[in-house]
């Protein structure tokens, strides 16, 4: 990895955090009381993935537009790290009609050219398989990848998935981010192993766990990863031990976290990758400000558009139902 290749990791996680704190600040400033969701600048539920960008920054280096990227409902990240346009993504969580799917979808139901998520636990991973399957079918080397969280091994959808994509080696990467809380349940009293990576064996299929929320290590179990299932040599069931800095929805008050809270907070990937950084002479402090800069005006760029943008009419909604 070059000092080019680490400053963009560096730059992808500020611009995605930088992008999630504004869209907090906006979802929590007109709501009163602070938990009536259907009202304010943004309406509905807001799953954040701050603590979580090594995740997708270290996966999604290594994918191409045409590969296909299944997200759970904490998609922010995953699709930032994709290329998903950040002002037709903001219009389409602000509930307005220059938004990715006119408004009508919010932040959990993002849609793009090989972009997806859903608020279903676990639902996006039978769809990776099929466009694995497709995509087989086609005879090209595109791969797809099903993300989910650590609560999601634990259904039936997982298991049915990997089974199918091993007994037809299709060219899929599961990845689990393991966050320790599937919402306020923790992983040791819901899953009966320490690792999903270890269910990997029961299908055939290789398994690999990445401790530490490395954005380098992740970069690389992912490289080996995709690049098994563009070889043709079948799927691959990958974990990530991340952290989740802040509540499993906004307006989560995270009594059920004690005192992990603070310990979670103490192991923030950024600035522990900064610092990094720092120490081998790749960035310094005129490219931190420069970077910081520089996501803050497109970040602002892209919610000044969708504040701009017009709400659908309500005839709309009969629009589109059907393809």
């Amino acid at each position: 990895m070059d000092d080019e290749l680490r400053r963009g990791f560096y730059r992808q996680m500020v611009r995605i955090r930088t992008y999630e704190e504004a869209i907090r600040g906006d979802y929590h400033a007109d709501k009163t009381p602070a938990w009536d969701i259907g009202a304010g600048l943004i309406p509905g539920e807001m799953h954040l993935a701050a603590g979580q960008e090594p995740v997708a920054v270290g996966l999604c280096a290594h994918l191409t537009a045409d590969d296909a990227l299944t997200a759970p409902h904490r998609p922010h990240h995953l699709a930032l790290a994709k290329g998903v346009d950040m002002r037709k993504m903001t219009a389409e969580i602000y509930g307005r009609e220059t938004g990715l799917g006119r408004g009508k979808g919010g932040h959990m139901h993002l849609f793009d050219q090989h972009f997806s998520c859903s608020g279903i636990i676990a639902e996006g991973m039978p769809v990776a398989v099929g466009q694995a399957f497709a995509f087989h079918r086609r005879g090209t080397t595109n791969v797809a990848v099903a993300v989910a969280g650590e609560g999601a091994a634990n259904q039936g959808a997982f298991h049915e998935s990997l089974n199918l994509a091993s007994l037809w080696k299709l060219p899929v990467v599961f990845v689990i981010e393991d966050n320790d809380w599937a919402i306020s349940v923790p992983r040791d009293a819901s899953t009966s192993v320490p690792s999903n990576a270890t269910r990997a064996a029961a299908y055939g299929v290789a398994g690999e766990r990445v401790e530490g929320n490395d954005i380098e290590a992740v970069y690389q179990a992912a490289g080996r990863a995709v690049t098994r299932a563009r070889a043709g040599e079948g799927p691959t069931l990958l974990e990530v031990h991340t952290v989740r800095l802040w509540g499993h929805f906004e307006g989560d008050a995270q009594a059920y976290r004690g005192d992990e809270l603070a310990v979670a907070e103490s192991h923030d990937p950024i600035p522990a990758y900064e610092a990094k950084l720092r120490a081998d002479g790749v960035l310094d402090d005129a490219a931190v400000q420069a970077i910081r800069a520089e996501a803050a005006a497109e970040v602002a760029d892209a919610i000044a558009f969708a504040k701009s943008s017009p709400e659908p009419s309500p005839a709309a909604a009969y629009e589109h139902v059907f393809v």
